[in-house]
């Protein structure tokens, strides 16, 4: 056999690999695929070509095996079980740059599952070797290393704690400064993982510098980049006052507020995520919020908004008004109260439903004047009907205002607009219509307009049907709205007297 015979057979070798681990690196890509790549033992034919003599093999390969992790947890395991990791991470410190990002990618597939496999990552020695890929010239390699970091440290407060003792936090920052804009998202990303589970974390992001970096981004054209940004920048806000202040004070606003009219809801949710984690601080906080026209800005974000992506601008909206009556007063003023109301009818989910609700209570619970701005958006037979629905849960039972110990709507020990409070008369159980008979025997004796109304209108009649224990507190409220009448009044709209007066007339004997 020639020389060149016994070449063509190492030839057809290396075409023979090279089409089997770009056929399979295409066929994982189809899920379809997935499983019967799996029961024809994929993983242990891909392994030994990560340590192929030839580099484009070793690459294809890491990808293959990548987008297999990436599909199931059980294919991450059995990167994790077939000791794969430890060759890759070895290759991430020595192979060239296609190598490295698709070693990083494979990391990041395994690591994306669960903490349990992105701690067999982290225990594999990964960490490191992709703090030093951050370091990379080539942009490509620093940002699957960044991804990589990001999905090890989401999973919680330990492996995002492994992470920042790597050295990766000041590498990230450095690469939200680069000019590549899929690098500058990654990184953000990657620093929001990190900040968002504890305040310790947030503040080692926060003493990088990173705030200042990030708050040059916000009017950056590119959406998905300014997603990143404002969610890093509320990851950090949430967790105290002084971090939240340390973010308002890098003048952020009023600039932010223009992104609430971004056209992607990413971007617009996630803005109003931020200024959800600043005002629920303190008044002050709140009140930076409202003096830049920021109340306003999210009641009309909610208008042009339907789904989740409203909810942090409720409870943006719940959190400026639980501060203080002046707060609450200007989301009034903005006109929340309707919008709020508009949002309460149309959402489908409970969970949206019951931030409402408590939105509501944080308005109404501060003065008369307060109640009466939410009564008179109508709101008060939704509340009551979410309370009575049997299909809701306790806890939008507790948002309403019903707790174990105070089972009322947050706003009827303070309001006194009775064509509101009316209504109720008819529908709620006894534990809530002794809240709404209690306005009733506070205002009737000081206002006679009302005292007529509430005659002609049968509330009065009402009253005289209830049933009540003596001595209850319920009974002594009612006695207080009859003491506003004349005795014959309440006889005429008490039971059964109607019957007795007809009794009389067929017992009257005309002289």
């Amino acid at each position: 056999m020639s020389q060149r015979q016994v070449l063509q057979v190492f030839e057809q070798y290396q075409k023979s690999r090279t089409q089997f681990v770009q056929t399979i690196a295409e066929l994982a890509t189809r899920p379809q695929n997935i499983e019967t790549l799996q029961n024809a033992g994929v993983m242990s034919l891909l392994r030994p070509l990560l340590l192929d003599v030839v580099p484009t093999i070793q690459q294809t390969a890491a990808l293959a095996l990548g987008r297999l992790a990436s599909y199931n947890e059980d294919l991450a395991e059995a990167v994790v079980k077939g000791d794969i990791l430890p060759q890759l991470i070895y290759s991430l410190a020595e192979q060239n740059r296609f190598y490295k990002k698709a070693a990083a990618f494979v990391l990041r597939a395994v690591a994306k599952h669960s903490p349990a496999l992105a701690q067999a990552v982290v225990d594999c020695g990964a960490l490191d070797a992709l703090v030093i890929s951050l370091e990379e010239f080539d942009p490509d390699v620093k940002e699957a290393a960044a991804w990589a970091l990001g999905y090890i440290a989401r999973h919680n407060a330990n492996l995002s704690q492994a992470v920042v003792d790597a050295g990766a936090v000041p590498l990230l920052v450095l690469c939200i400064q680069e000019p590549e804009v899929a690098l500058k998202r990654i990184a953000a990303s990657a620093l929001s993982d990190i900040a968002k589970h504890s305040p310790e974390l947030a503040q080692t992001v926060v003493d990088t510098g990173a705030i200042a970096h990030l708050a040059q981004m916000i009017l950056n054209p590119d959406a998905k980049l300014k997603r990143q940004v404002f969610s890093a920048l509320s990851q950090i806000s949430k967790h105290s006052v002084d971090l939240a202040e340390m973010v308002v004070e890098a003048e952020i606003f009023p600039a932010v507020l223009a992104c609430l009219r971004d056209p992607n809801e990413y971007v617009r949710k996630n803005v109003t995520t931020l200024m959800r984690e600043i005002t629920k601080h303190t008044p002050e906080l709140s009140q930076m919020i409202v003096n830049t026209g920021g109340v306003a800005a999210v009641i009309d974000y909610l208008g042009d908004s339907h789904g989740n992506v409203r909810l942090p601008g409720i409870m943006m909206l719940g959190y400026v008004a639980a501060h203080s009556e002046n707060l609450a007063m200007a989301v009034i003023v903005s006109k929340g109260v309707p919008q709020l109301a508009i949002c309460l009818s149309e959402e489908p989910e409970e969970h949206i439903k019951a931030a409402t609700a408590w939105a509501f209570g944080q308005i109404g619970r501060h003065t008369p004047e307060h109640a009466r701005a939410v009564a008179t958006a109508n709101v008060l037979p939704s509340l009551l009907a979410l309370y009575m629905d049997t299909d809701s849960s306790e806890d939008l039972q507790v948002k309403v205002g019903a707790t174990k110990n105070k089972q009322t709507i947050t706003i009827l020990p303070k309001c006194n607009y009775l064509p509101a409070l009316e209504p109720l008369l008819y529908e709620a159980p006894s534990n809530i219509l002794k809240h709404v008979i209690c306005q009733f025997s506070k205002v009737l004796p000081h206002d006679s307009k009302a005292r007529r109304l509430f005659v002609t209108s049968g509330g009065l009649k009402k009253v005289q049907e209830i049933k009540a224990d003596p001595g209850s507190a319920l009974q002594e409220y009612i006695n207080t709205i009859n003491s506003c009448y004349p005795e014959e009044i309440v006889r005429y709209y008490s039971p059964g007297y109607s019957e007795a007066l007809l009794e009389r007339v067929e017992k009257y004997q005309p002289v």
